[in-house]
């Protein structure tokens, strides 16, 4: 599992931070303010993105997806649980996929990896092949709302 230790920290804040995104280390251990999940999982709390030198990637990348994926209405209350439905849960999926080619030494490949290895859990077996085979409405849902382009490329735009 890829962990925020071993990639260019500094793309990885000036990637989220032009989503309006502040990324905030914590220190080794401590708990991480604004996390669903507990333990190193990242956190969301505002407009700030939590996580520690252990944190998972595809972890803080999925915590940026929601942010740039809900309303405005959701992020003025952010503490801990993004919300949405299902629809938002898999454009949130496919967004932190097509981020992590925005980062050098990530990428799809490796994140449909750490995605497999971490337990998400799609209907054909691996996150590749949701990707490539069952993904159109998380792609369709994230062009509807110009959150990438119709070549599947990032807009910087959020919901």
């Amino acid at each position: 599992m890829l962990l925020v230790n071993s990639i260019d920290r500094v793309a990885i804040a000036t990637l989220v931070d032009r989503y309006g995104l502040e990324l905030s280390l914590v220190a080794p251990d401590a708990e991480i303010p604004g996390s669903y999940w507990g333990a190193r999982e990242a956190g969301l709390l505002g407009t700030k993105l939590f996580a520690r030198l252990d944190t998972p990637v595809h972890s803080v990348l999925h915590e940026a997806a929601h942010f740039i994926c809900m309303t405005t209405e959701r992020r003025v209350g952010l503490d801990r649980d993004a919300g949405g439905d299902d629809a938002e849960e898999s454009a949130v999926c496919y967004m932190q996929i097509v981020l992590s080619d925005a980062l050098a030494n990530v990428g799809r490949e490796r994140m449909f990896r750490d995605m497999d290895d971490w337990g998400y859990s799609f209907r054909l077996g691996s996150t590749a092949r949701w990707f490539a085979g069952d993904a159109a409405d998380a792609y369709e849902w994230l062009v509807g709302n110009r959150l990438i382009d119709p070549n599947g490329a990032l807009t910087y735009n959020c919901r």
